[in-house]
């Protein structure tokens, strides 16, 4: 069942690529499936003494406007993991560094077509440093704020912050400072197609509500 007969890939981008899977479903049939091929990325919640989350107006050509965001980047440096990945994202795009870092959601971000996943992390004790490097493209134009974390929850209810990693990682770090709740420490990150190997979840076992 949902075994894939045959994977023609017909589109190679510089962030993207397409595939075309023909893959047999549970009813015998053989239907085509579009998969939109996309690095790993990840987003970093920056969390200051006074509360605050530092958010990031980016313009994104695909919506036509500029949209409210966590620093976030891909995983395309070979050999570097989320983590590393995370802070290089963190100084490059606001200018801040991390001493205390926890992992607060991985995100499957529209698993009905792209492979694209999402790590965000929740980051704490920052210090200020000059953004490394050249700044080019969007970046060049990002505004940066810091919010104070109820507003920023406020934001996401009221519909002004649409960004999945951003939504969910406001959300997440809400109910950390809520409950006691404790995000996990780093691992090693896997998603996409490798995670087919690994047990899925009961929810109604495994979950304690």
């Amino acid at each position: 069942m949902f075994e894939t007969r045959s994977s023609n890939r017909v589109f190679d981008g510089k962030v993207v690529r397409l595939r075309i899977d023909s893959v047999v479903m549970p009813d015998g049939g053989v239907a085509d499936r579009e998969v939109v091929e996309h690095d790993l990325a990840v987003a970093v919640l920056a969390l200051d003494d006074e509360q605050r989350v530092t958010l990031i107006e980016q313009y994104r050509h695909p919506l036509g406007r500029r949209i409210w965001e966590l620093p976030a980047g891909l995983m395309d440096v070979p050999g570097e993991s989320a983590l590393l990945a995370a802070q290089r994202e963190l100084a490059e795009e606001v200018g801040l560094l991390a001493d205390r870092w926890d992992v607060l959601v991985d995100l499957t971000v529209s698993p009905g077509f792209t492979t694209e996943s999402v790590r965000v992390y929740l980051a704490r004790e920052l210090t200020e440093i000059d953004r490394p490097g050249e700044i080019v493209h969007e970046e060049a134009d990002l505004r940066t704020v810091r919010v104070p974390l109820p507003d920023a929850v406020r934001a996401v209810l009221a519909g002004d912050i649409v960004n999945g990693a951003a939504v969910s990682g406001i959300l997440a770090t809400e109910l950390v400072l809520r409950t006691g709740v404790v995000p996990r420490s780093d691992t090693a990150w896997t998603s996409g197609p490798a995670l087919e190997a690994q047990p899925r979840p009961d929810l109604g076992r495994d979950l304690r509500w």
